[in-house]
């Protein structure tokens, strides 16, 4: 069921941690499990050592599903509460060794003799976990980003409930939520009764929380955040379906259990209709197929006992066609088309209204534009201002050339702002280029002075304009306006290029 989720199919194909992120907490999660099931300490420790091992990946995003792994353990746990509580210690243990190593290892080593911690504005790592990549993310209050949120409609998109479902969101992962969500209810029902232990019961806590908290906390961050995130409430989605519709199905002579089987794939199949619908001129015959597929099975689940054994196997099949056409189709739409860029989106374009950057079409990027990369002009990041953000430098022959000339004697050939802008270049000519300001051009690395005695020392041979903070404030700024002022500038392929090595009279 993963598998079929449309922004699962993107990210496990795409260089990006989020991927290995997933893959670890889900595992970590399996491992939870296990411990419930036969109280051995040596499960939850391994669970704790999967979660460092996620935030080596992305940081406190793998933190999130912490007090719902120890949580569920302790109240269904086999061993005494007293024992419980300390094998839930331990597991901390294992958190903070696994993840904390790297951490000891970046700042015990002098500021001096290290790169710069690039997201920070103080070189410093501590700052940098709990603030532009930690709580910052919720709050919007991000030093040395794009912009954060500012209330429910900022930057990145409105916040709340709906999010997930939104026209930024909703077509990479929201598909099977609505059944998710009833099927967690069915199971929690059915399972009310079970002894404090139960593993079916502890199993729907575990994947059932997870998939609340990290909604909740995607749902209204104000924060940078974008719509493949939402590859993490994959596994639990997928688990709930898989484990609820089994259950029910073997249940379907309970009315009850068919009333609430019924209902998970008519909510697949009516949300289906909404998320096609945004991309009316996709394979229009889905649109309608599905939610009148959908219906119908769930009226022949809800007479069930009315059905031979025969015509059963019918209907099972018919949901499972109903509920996953959708996503299905989204996913191999999104395997079958080259993606690149900083912000990859799986499926094809959505018709919206936007919000600022990836609240508009959040489909992927057609033949026409290259494949990746993204433009306030494409509709895909309307609103981020500045420059090349978030895109490659499109290089001609004729400035790669000129990069490459004497290439060798120098430690960079070519200094611009920001890490995208500065990728192109490298990638044109296989030469070393500096990315000032880091990823988002905001980083105070290199500073001014630096900057001026790389060049006094003739290691840096030319520097091209532009980039995301190029006319904002820092570093980068005075970087720009001080070559500017003081190198006289060319056009070459239609990029301004100005010559570090001969300064004007």
């Amino acid at each position: 069921m993963v598998a079929l989720t449309p922004v699962a199919g993107l990210m496990f194909r795409f260089n990006n941690p989020d991927a290995l992120v997933v893959l670890l907490i889900t595992a970590a999660t399996y491992a939870t499990l296990r411990a419930i099931e036969n109280g051995r300490t040596r499960w939850l420790v391994l669970a704790g050592a999967l979660i460092g091992g996620g935030f080596l990946a992305k940081e406190l995003q793998a933190f999130i599903i912490i007090p719902v792994l120890a949580g569920v353990y302790l109240l269904a746990g086999r061993p005494s509460l007293g024992r419980r509580i300390a094998q839930v210690l331990a597991a901390a243990v294992a958190v903070i060794v696994s993840s904390g190593w790297w951490i000891a290892a970046v700042e015990l080593i002098p500021s001096a003799s290290r790169p710069y911690i690039g997201g920070s504005q103080n070189n410093d790592l501590i700052s940098l976990i709990f603030g532009y990549n930690g709580f910052g993310r919720l709050t919007g209050n991000e030093s040395g980003s794009v912009g954060g949120g500012q209330g429910a409609t900022g930057r990145w998109g409105p916040t709340g409930l709906t999010r997930m479902f939104d026209t930024q969101f909703g077509g990479q992962i929201s598909w099977l939520i609505p059944a998710a969500i009833i099927l967690l209810v069915a199971g929690l029902w059915f399972t009310v009764h079970a002894r404090r232990t139960s593993i079916a019961r502890a199993s729907y806590l575990m994947w059932g929380g997870s998939l609340l908290v990290t909604g909740a906390v995607f749902s209204f961050a104000q924060g940078i955040i974008h719509p493949y995130y939402s590859i993490a409430l994959a596994p639990a989605t997928g688990a709930l379906v898989g484990a609820g519709s089994v259950e029910l199905w073997r249940r379907r002579g309970d009315l009850l259990a068919r009333l609430f089987l019924a209902g998970a794939v008519a909510a697949s199949a009516a949300w289906a209709y909404v998320l096609l619908d945004r991309s009316p001129d996709w394979n229009p015959g889905l649109k309608i197929a599905i939610p009148v597929a959908g219906l119908a099975v769930s009226a022949l689940i809800v007479a069930g006992p009315l059905l031979q054994r025969r015509l059963a196997a019918s209907v099972a099949a018919l949901a499972l066609v109903a509920a996953f056409a959708g996503p299905t189709a989204y996913t191999l739409d999104t395997v079958s088309t080259s993606h690149s860029g900083a912000i990859p989106s799986a499926g094809p374009s959505v018709a919206t209204t936007g919000f600022g950057p990836g609240a508009a079409n959040a489909g992927r990027l057609g033949p026409t534009q290259g494949g990746g990369g993204f433009t306030p002009s494409q509709g895909r990041l309307g609103g981020v201002g500045g420059g090349n953000f978030l895109q490659a430098s499109q290089v001609s022959g004729e400035l790669a050339a000129l990069l490459e000339t004497n290439a060798s004697n120098y430690r960079w050939v070519v200094a611009t702002i920001d890490a995208n802008s500065a990728a192109g270049y490298e990638l044109a000519t296989g030469e070393p280029v500096m990315a000032i300001g880091g990823f988002n051009g905001s980083d105070p690395a290199p500073t001014l002075a630096q900057f001026q005695d790389y060049v006094s020392k003739g290691r840096v041979h030319y520097f091209i304009a532009g980039g995301m903070r190029g006319s904002g404030g820092g570093s980068s700024s005075q970087i720009a306006s001080w070559v500017s002022a003081n190198f006289a500038a060319m056009t070459v392929g239609g990029v301004t290029v100005y010559d570090l090595t001969q300064p004007l009279p």
